[in-house]
């Protein structure tokens, strides 16, 4: 199969030119061809020397992702379907705010995490995505939006569509991430998109080793899953959290600001009615986190799906347990919900997997076990099942 030049970094792209026999100014034009004019026509791209373009025919290819679907919401949030082969489709959503283009990408075809509160989880997990693959996301995304704004998909307009990535779509970064590395690279460099570090969004369940990884090899703005203000309720609702546990990954997200583009880590925190709402949690929260993490909090209102057995927290609960945060200081943001009306909300992007891990049979023969908590102000809570 000939080479898909969407998995090449910059230095990746030098390096396959050298290895035709060309030099590294011949993979700079190249590299913008491809990511900054959205061409995959070898013929096309003029500046090229013709002793090239006859080298890369037939040898390398520019080989997106097949589209499967397209899905617009009512709140001009687009959810695009892609066939990543073995019968497994992946999900990426565009989402338009007033200030900025966000785009969420996918990086595996499922998830192994098997967060209780999370659809693609619920799905199993198939196979990590290839560099080429996180990038292709990006790649159609940019250049059909820019089309659709009027200009030419070859257009040498440097105005971006997506100015703003989030690794938040199917799968765990962080678990696949020799892919992933090359992929943010791609999205950084003024060659290709030319995103700003504090554009670029890691999201992770929680992988303390990888944290530290990225901190040397591609700082970006790091969010992390945490949902839960201690072991016993995290254990349950992110299986990932046995292995090291909350207090090594606070330390791992301090470490990570030392050279981290914001000065701060986002915590997310999905609402889950009866589960970890309670006000009691909020301040144990607040204990857990002032004065030992700078970080912002993102309460995410939880959308429901059949198999997790879960529901959202009413809005009465998510403004009460904001409240006891933001009154302890700490900055915290309810997360508006977008494209919920064509399953494009966080936690909903399930695309298409052949599960490897049998992922759905065994989260949905376990309980969620919740620890029984009473808080003056609160009922007491019912065990939840999932």
């Amino acid at each position: 199969m000939a080479v898909n030049l969407l998995d090449f970094d910059l230095e990746g792209l030098a390096a396959y030119c050298e290895s035709l026999g060309e030099k590294r100014f011949r993979a700079v034009q190249l590299y913008r061809w491809i990511h900054q004019k959205g061409e995959s026509d070898f013929e096309k791209m003029s500046d090229l020397a013709k002793s090239l373009r006859g080298k890369l025919a037939g040898a390398a290819e520019v080989r997106g992702l097949p589209l499967i679907s397209e899905h617009r919401s009512a709140d001009g949030t687009i959810k695009w379907l892609f066939d990543v082969g073995g019968g497994n489709a992946v999900e990426s959503v565009y989402i338009p705010e007033e200030d900025r283009g966000t785009l969420c990408v996918s990086s595996q075809a499922g998830c192994a995490v098997g967060c209780r509160f999370c659809n693609t989880g619920h799905q199993g997990f198939s196979r990590n995505l290839t560099s080429g693959e996180i990038v292709a996301q990006l790649w159609f995304a940019e250049h059909r939006l820019r089309a659709e704004d009027g200009e030419r998909a070859d257009s040498t307009n440097d105005t971006r569509v997506v100015d703003n990535v989030v690794m938040m779509g199917m799968g765990e970064p962080l678990q696949n991430y020799a892919a992933l590395v090359p992929a943010l690279k791609t999205m950084l460099d003024d060659h290709a998109y030319g995103l700003s570090r504090r554009r670029v969004t890691v999201s992770t369940s929680g992988m303390v080793a990888m944290i530290d990884r990225l901190r040397e090899d591609c700082p970006v703005a790091l969010a992390v899953s945490l949902h839960a203000p201690n072991d016993e309720l995290r254990n349950e609702l992110v299986p990932l959290n046995r292995k090291d546990g909350i207090a090594a990954l606070l330390a791992a997200c301090v470490r990570y600001l030392d050279k981290a583009p914001r000065d701060f880590v986002t915590f997310e925190y999905c609402m889950l009615e009866g589960v970890n709402d309670t006000p009691e949690l909020a301040r144990e929260l607040v204990k857990l986190v002032k004065g030992r993490v700078p970080c912002k909090l993102n309460l995410i209102p939880f959308n429901p799906f059949p198999a997790s057995g879960l529901k959202r927290s009413s809005r009465e609960r998510v403004m009460a347990f904001a409240k006891v945060l933001q009154d302890a200081g700490i900055v915290t943001t309810i997360r508006k919900t977008r494209g919920d009306d064509i399953d494009a909300a966080c936690g909903q992007l399930a695309g298409e997997v052949q599960d490897r891990t049998r992922a759905h049979e065994r989260m949905v023969r376990a309980p969620v076990r919740v620890v029984r908590r009473i808080d003056r102000h609160d009922t007491p809570l019912q065990e939840t099942k999932a």
